[in-house]
């Protein structure tokens, strides 16, 4: 899949989004971050999706064209960004979890504090838009046109390297292996179950789909 092209399922996307570099260009300068793990929301057709009882004001910009930046603001507390994917009015969106920051690692640092692991930085999706400066303020960036948060192809994952397992956290919809990573990173946030995780409906086949080889990206 090229990279320039997103408008693609979220489960085909997110795969591919590994090893891709997010960059984002703040006031004191950039950081960039290689995205390690990921997890596919699928619109209308995905209980666990922010878009499946329809459009509202907070997930608009996830109904519109893939390429852009879906941010919003988890739990109060802290902000999480996405790659919106597939075709204008499809709502869907991958969820960038963890990266590793592979440019302005001071500046990484200072808005993370002194003390985190290098390994830590980037890990988990509040600590990744601190590490990079997303804000609200981003949501609905286009990525790849060359603003102030820009996706570039970066590096394809080693071969056997992308692993799928369920996503974490989230309450339905929980077994679905919509969650990507790079297996042995580092950086990789740990998997936790959420304590109210009620079974899927969804059939078998369709719950569990197999990521495409490694390095695909073209």
């Amino acid at each position: 899949m090229n990279i320039d092209d997103l408008s693609h399922s979220a489960e085909a996307v997110a795969p591919e989004l590994l090893g891709a570099v997010l960059t984002c260009v703040g006031k004191d300068g950039p950081v960039s971050v290689v995205i390690t793990e990921t997890e596919a929301y699928s619109g209308f057709t995905d209980p666990a999706s922010h878009a499946y009882r329809g459009r509202t004001p907070r997930n608009a910009v996830m109904f519109g064209p893939a390429g852009h930046l879906y941010v919003y603001r988890s739990h109060g507390l802290h902000w999480c960004a996405n790659v919106v994917t597939a075709t204008d009015g499809v709502a869907a969106g991958v969820l960038l979890r963890a990266g590793r920051v592979v440019a302005g690692e001071a500046r990484a640092r200072r808005r993370r504090g002194g003390q985190v692991e290098s390994s830590r930085l980037a890990r988990g999706p509040g600590n990744l838009c601190r590490a990079l400066g997303i804000t609200g303020d981003h949501n609905g960036t286009d990525l790849l046109g060359g603003g102030a948060v820009t996706l570039s192809p970066g590096w394809p994952p080693a071969p056997g390297s992308v692993r799928a397992g369920p996503r974490v956290g989230v309450s339905r919809a929980a077994d679905w292996l919509h969650r990507f990573y790079l297996a042995g990173d580092p950086t990789v946030s740990a998997y936790r179950a959420s304590p109210r995780a009620v079974p899927s409906t969804r059939p078998h086949s369709t719950r569990h789909p197999r990521p495409p080889a490694p390095g695909s990206r073209s």
